[in-house]
């Protein structure tokens, strides 16, 4: 069997102590390439279009003023007067003219040319330069 120390005698005892310490390791690269592309898309709208039609109603009535112009529903009417040279002057309702709104609707088409741009992402290895000395292991 072993000796018992005596009481005054000191016994050294070992320790084991962990040091964790850290380094960056490049793992991959991503690289990001943009391009543009073109598409064709037809663009379509509905247009109206507004159509004036004129018809000239004659008249030859003398009236002592020149009548105002006036709109009855969808129609202006723009009276014309002249002068005629008669014993005395006098204002004749020559003719009237009647002005007719229209409304059409039609589809307009036409290919446009639209560009979008869109992103390409690769992966690629990485590079480890970098030596650990101070862990003495594999990296994280």
């Amino acid at each position: 069997m072993g000796e018992i120390p005596e009481p005054d005698e000191l016994i050294p005892l070992a320790e084991e102590r962990l040091e964790v310490g850290k380094r960056a390791v490049e793992r991959g690269r991503v690289v990001v390439r943009k391009r543009v592309e073109t598409r064709e898309e037809l663009a379509e709208a509905v247009l109206h279009r507004e159509e004036l039609s004129v018809e000239r109603v004659p008249f030859g009535v003398p009236v002592d003023a020149p009548p105002p112009v006036r709109q009855e529903g969808d129609v202006l009417i723009v009276p014309v007067v002249e002068e005629q040279l008669v014993v005395r002057t006098r204002l004749v309702l020559k003719e009237e003219l009647r002005v007719t709104r229209h409304r059409r609707a039609e589809t307009f088409r036409e290919p446009v040319r639209l560009r979008a741009e869109v992103a390409e992402v690769a992966r690629e290895p990485g590079r480890d330069t970098a030596t650990d000395t101070d862990t003495g292991g594999d990296p994280p």
